[in-house]
């Protein structure tokens, strides 16, 4: 190989480190993607009836991605959503927004190496009683022992991108989040406030 004086080998070692360093060893950052499922209810396994009374119109129980389980659940004109296997006595499943409101049927699931860690659904809130309807995004994380939550809301009438602001969010706090605080809102709150 020829004689290298002292900078030459210099040289050659932090390009060789830079080259090593360049093909990974493992410890890059995950890859994060996102994947789609239906709540279909009528497709669903309706796991309790809905009350003589009319204020509980009944739950269900739907599969998700990888066939994980989703609970639905309907109370007093206002949707419960839940996850995994004890999914009912999680925390989510006995959050919702405080105005009478729906879900939307798509669930975007947050991925992290093939992995689910978080969910975003769009719930539609009613603002008045002529019946207009807000836009809001929730993100849930999937920590299951208790830790199964919403940790954001997003008005998506208020943000523009409130898409991105859902997913930065999920990415940046799902399994981090402490469930006795609640939901944050993110962005502008528009209706949350």
């Amino acid at each position: 190989m020829g004689k290298f004086n002292l900078c030459q080998k210099l040289a050659f070692l932090i390009f060789s480190a830079a080259v090593l360093e360049g093909q990974g060893t493992g410890a890059e950052a995950a890859e994060i993607t996102s994947t789609y499922t239906k709540i279909r209810l009528q497709d669903c396994s309706q796991t309790e009836p809905a009350s003589k009374e009319g204020t509980f119109g009944g739950s269900w129980e739907c599969s998700g991605f990888q066939g994980q389980k989703v609970y639905v659940a309907e109370g007093d004109l206002r949707m419960f959503v839940s996850f995994g296997p004890s999914a009912a006595r999680e925390p989510a499943a006995a959050q919702t927004l405080p105005n009478f409101n729906t879900i939307n049927e798509t669930l975007e699931w947050r991925l992290r190496d093939g992995v689910a860690f978080a969910t975003i659904l769009r719930w539609f809130p009613t603002l008045d009683d002529s019946g207009k309807t807000g836009s809001v995004l929730i993100v849930t994380q999937l920590d299951p022992g208790g830790a199964i939550c919403q940790i954001a809301r997003i008005d998506a009438q208020a943000n523009k991108n409130a898409n991105v602001l859902a997913r930065n969010v999920a990415d940046r706090l799902a399994g981090k989040h402490d469930c006795s605080r609640g939901p944050l809102i993110e962005g502008k709150p528009g209706v949350l406030h």
